[in-house]
């Protein structure tokens, strides 16, 4: 009205404004919308700028404007009148959010009016497009442009309604560009600062909030035009500029970036902060980021942008500057768990771009000829293909290179074409494709003269069992980027991820063997899960759990609490689902733990570790049955880059193995190995006293549950025999278990007998043999013990009932010590 006193200066630039962008979602109902403006009539600054895009999708089914425009002008090229009814759903959805917005009715009348009229006049070009049979790119641009207008004006008027001021551009009015080489615009600063002078000291009322209208602009003719891929976030970085603004807030419907994809990795982070350099190369990499060519109107006056959430105000965002201006600490180092300000990470983003193809182009003629790279690259350009990586050894007997996987073939022929008479002359060798890839890259500033960060990153793969195809590192150092197969790339994800320290380091579990070994170990796992999480980092996933006739499998995590009524109800038992669900599992650490007995099930741990797999065992089975296959278990787990543990096939979980490997480890040479090495059979000598019958001794040990169901598996002293063949295998003696000589304890007569309660009944028969042998070592002032000896020296061992004296270290134990 003629009451408001128009601002007649010059626009001014510098810290009063803030900008702020609002996407298609946030502005996706007469709500959302209304909550723009709440939150813009909120803000502190001086001077404010809102940038908003056409209206999106707020509910499942709900029209997109910019998609009904586009729609239309297909439409109407084709000649099919089905474009009305494209624009009959844009008039319905603005009409609509405008009555519930516009409160008052001048305010209301004049948007409808404007609406009308520029909708009157798309019909009619719509119509002429429909009798011509063709649109143009031109045409196009202009239609699509309109969304933009009617939220921006929407915008405004509503602030109006609630009691505020504002006035809004059409940026085409300011914004002057030009088409550039790349596909997108350039902009003309000098000619866009002009006409936002101009605009300011015309229309400009003070203490108003500005509207303006993303993605759209003008060339230097006066043609309509748009701001290409990822419009509105540009349009609000120029404008940011123009302004010289203090900040730039991109409002969007996630926290911010993130650490790495959060629908492929769990334990992605929202970053708080990240510079320039990292954002170009994250958003290069396929993250949810700027587009490199957005930043540069803000770095050109350092200018802060921040992504944040418009559906989560609480969320801080991530803030996009020059550098990161957050100082790291302690907390933030590698290794540091408990807090960490990201801007203190060595790697601030993992990415990664799927669809990839990699052609290689070798051979020896390429050596020490000026131009073959050239000639490679420009054949490629030429048959319009974008190369997305580069990789070339210094003997330049070959270069490797990275395209989109549609445009493989392309690039394939083209060059096949290009060097045909290359090949003919085998100067050129061959020109490869290998298809199915993707690529990796890990992305920070913090890289930049860091030791070991390459080491880190392929260390985690291998561990992974991920094979790098092809590697590239700039000078830089901002990002290493390597290609695997697209079959592996989201395990690698997960474990460079965890690596890194940016997510808790993921370990799928998958048991074998879920009787009393096995439940004692999830229950075990179960109450560490909160002290491995929070302590040490460690994210433990049980994915499987398999028995003889059951298997339970899960893609997230078993409820440990629950486990073994859904394991009641599960699936048949099938090794080979079960091992393909736990290499399935996104973890990058994936474990398979056998507490089972079974031989069967030891014959499985090759193809396991083969498989990248990590077996851990109390299972003695692989290591002391056949050398040749135990053997070829080692070499695989050498090879595989896979543990393989079994700590617990020895000395009933204590440290046994890892210590005598230490001591070969360090050069000591072991001479004999002597051991007490069965549990049960330590009880029942260490309870055997003159006046005990031996077969009540056996008797109460069995009702204790010291021994195996059948007590003929303990005192056979087969299981202390599989133990000394593991001892002495690891003390390098290349023994099988027949090697062992074994003192059995079961009476021969009753070694064949057909149940365990004949066995139990009859061997009272034979107690006078233990008798006398115990009665002639307490003459001696000795004990008698079972036990287990390598002899390394003699190259052999054995398994035998021995006596020794009262002060030696074995008759000092109790119970089944």
């Amino acid at each position: 009205s003629s009451a408001v006193r128009r601002v007649v200066a010059v626009i001014p630039r510098g810290g009063d404004w803030d900008v702020h962008k609002f996407g298609g979602t946030c502005v996706g109902s007469a709500e959302r919308i209304s909550g723009v403006c709440d939150l813009l009539m909120k803000n502190d600054s001086p001077l404010t700028m809102g940038i908003v895009s056409a209206m999106g999708v707020a509910n499942k089914g709900e029209p997109k404007v910019t998609d009904c425009l586009i729609n239309a002008t297909n439409m109407a090229a084709a000649r099919d009148d089905a474009y009305m009814i494209e624009l009959d759903k844009l008039e319905d959805k603005h009409v609509t959010t405008a009555k519930a917005l516009l409160t008052d009715k001048a305010e209301f009348d004049a948007y409808i009016a404007a609406f009308n009229e520029e909708l009157s006049d798309l019909k009619s070009m719509f119509k002429a497009i429909r009798i011509v049979g063709c649109s143009t790119e031109a045409f196009a641009d202009f239609v699509v442009g309109h969304g933009e207008l009617w939220t921006a004006r929407l915008c405004a008027a509503t602030i109006r309604c609630k009691g505020g001021k504002a006035v809004w551009i059409d940026a085409r009015d300011i914004l002057v560009v030009t088409d550039a080489e790349d596909g997108g615009v350039d902009v003309n600063y000098h000619l866009s600062n002009e006409n936002l002078d101009k605009w300011y000291a015309a229309n400009m009322q003070e203490g108003a909030i500005v509207m303006v209208t993303g993605f759209i602009a003008r060339t230097p003719e006066g043609v309509p035009t748009t701001l290409k891929r990822n419009g509105s976030d540009y349009s609000a970085t120029i404008f940011g500029a123009l302004t010289q603004s203090r900040n730039i807030t991109i409002w969007t419907d996630v926290d911010g970036v993130y650490s790495a994809d959060p629908r492929r990795v769990k334990g992605a982070k929202c970053l708080s902060s990240l510079s320039y350099n990292e954002a170009w190369e994250l958003s290069y990499f396929g993250a949810n980021v700027l587009h490199p060519r957005t930043t540069l109107p803000a770095m050109k006056y350092n200018i802060p942008v921040t992504i944040r959430n418009y559906f989560n105000l609480s969320a801080p965002g991530t803030s996009i500057g020059m550098t990161c201006t957050l100082p790291a600490s302690e907390g933030n180092k590698v290794g540091g768990f408990e807090t960490r300000d990201m801007s203190g990470e060595l790697v601030k983003g993992i990415a990664t771009i799927d669809e990839i193809a990699l052609i290689n182009v070798e051979g020896t003629g390429m050596v020490g000829v000026p131009g073959t790279a050239s000639s490679v690259f420009n054949c490629v350009k030429e048959a319009g293909c974008n190369v997305v990586m580069i990789s070339q050894a210094s003997s330049e007997h070959s270069i490797c290179f990275a395209v989109r996987a549609h445009e493989a073939q392309l690039a394939v022929t083209a060059l096949n074409k290009r060097f045909e008479k290359a090949i003919a002359a085998s100067r050129i060798s061959r020109i490869h494709c290998m298809e199915d890839c993707s690529i990796l890259a890990i992305v920070g500033q913090n890289m930049c003269a860091t030791p070991g960060v390459s080491a880190m990153l392929f260390e985690a793969l291998a561990q992974s069992a991920v094979n790098v195809i092809a590697i590239a590192q700039g000078a830089s150092e901002y990002n290493i980027t390597v290609v695997v197969s697209k079959k592996d790339v989201n395990k690698a994800l997960q474990a460079v991820h965890g690596r890194f320290y940016l997510s808790k380091t993921a370990i799928s579990v998958g048991l074998v063997g879920p009787g009393l070994v096995g439940k004692t170990l999830l229950r075990q796992i179960k109450e560490q899960l909160a002290t491995l999480q929070e302590e040490f980092q460690v994210e433990l996933r049980t994915v499987a759990i398999t028995g003889g006739r059951k298997m339970l499998l899960s893609d997230t995590t078993i409820d440990l609490d629950n486990w073994e009524s859904e394991y009641a109800e599960g699936s048949p038992a099938d090794m080979a689902a079960f091992t393909q669900h736990v290499l399935d599992s996104e973890a990058p650490n994936q474990i398979i733990v056998d507490c089972s007995a079974s031989g069967e099930v030891a014959g499985y741990y090759k193809e396991w570790l083969s498989k990248g797999l990590h077996v851990v065992t109390p299972n003695k089975k692989a290591n002391s049955e056949d050398l040749a296959y135990y053997k070829e278990l080692r070499s695989i787990q050498r090879n595989s880059y896979t543990h393989y543990f079994y700590e617990a096939t020895v000395g009933a979980g204590l440290p046994v193995i890892s210590t005598l490997r230490s001591l070969l480890d360090a050069g000591d040479k072991v001479e004999k190995i002597e051991g007490i090495f069965s549990g049960t059979l330590s009880y029942i000598f260490n309870t055997l006293e003159p006046g005990v019958a031996f077969s009540d001794i056996v008797a109460q040990a069995k009702e204790a549950g010291y021994t195996e169901p059948d007590p003929r598996d303990d005192l056979s002293g087969t299981d202390v025999a599989r133990k000394v063949t593991i001892l002495a295998r690891e003390c390098g003696l290349d023994l099988e278990l027949s090697d062992i000589p074994v003192q059995s304890l079961v009476p021969e007569p009753l070694r064949e007998t057909d149940s365990v309660e004949t066995f139990m009944k009859e061997l009272p028969k034979f107690d006078d043999d233990i008798k006398k042998q115990q009665e002639e070592a307490a003459a001696a002032g000795e004990v008698l013990r079972f036990v287990g000896v390598v002899d390394v020296k003699a190259k052999k061992g054995s398994v035998e009932l021995r006596r020794y004296p009262k002060d030696h270290p074995f008759a000092q134990l109790k119970g089944s010590d």
